[in-house]
């Protein structure tokens, strides 16, 4: 077994030899990131398939990059720095519209045990699904990534400044401003959704 299976993914040694250009423990640190980063593509992307895409393309990126990596943050970091980027690019080549009902957005949200759940509570958990899915979409990209990184991965404001690259009172009234222009967004659709059709 090789002593880079060994590492773990925190070990500064493995980041390291990665810069370094031990091939192996690049590989390592992308075993440890990948689901994370892979999740929340998807959350930005709306795209298991455009998720997968773009992480490999930041990947290879950071791979070509790794010694640009100033070791002054942590890679983790550094690489979702990247793959945010690489997303960001990638979505505004491929805009395009997405209705309200338009797509299976499950591989999105975390699920409860529903056996105990009742159908119509399903059914209304499904449609604020639906809602808050239509509604990040339709926010801007700045607006949709901080909101991801903060209230879906859970991320710290120190952690949002240095992924983003803006200082932490940046990170905090960009917050305000995307969750205000969240509550409109989610208003407006709810008015949508109520409005009977003729």
């Amino acid at each position: 077994m090789n002593d880079v299976e060994q590492l773990g993914c925190d070990d500064p040694s493995l980041v390291e030899r990665a810069c370094d250009g031990n091939s192996l423990a690049f590989t390592r640190l992308i075993q440890c990131n990948r689901d994370k980063l892979f999740a929340s593509l998807c959350r930005f992307l709306d795209s298991p398939v455009d998720a997968e895409e773009a992480l490999q393309e930041a990947f290879v990126r950071a791979f070509t990059r790794i010694e640009s990596f100033k070791r002054n943050s942590k890679f983790s970091t550094w690489l979702y720095r990247i793959a945010l980027n690489t997303a960001i690019t990638n979505r505004q080549k491929n805009r395009r519209a997405i209705s309200i009902h338009g797509r299976d957005q499950q591989y999105l949200y975390d699920f409860e045990d529903s056996r105990y759940e009742s159908a119509e509570s399903m059914i209304i958990r499904e449609e604020q699904k639906q809602l808050v899915h239509a509604a990040l979409d339709r926010l801007n990209d700045d607006h949709r990534a901080i909101l991801i990184l903060r209230e879906m991965d859970d991320l710290a404001y120190e952690e949002i400044a240095s992924v983003l690259g803006i200082p932490i009172n940046t990170v905090r009234s960009r917050l305000s401003r995307a969750r205000d222009r969240m509550r409109e967004v989610v208003e407006e659709l709810q008015q949508y959704v109520a409005e009977p059709t003729s």
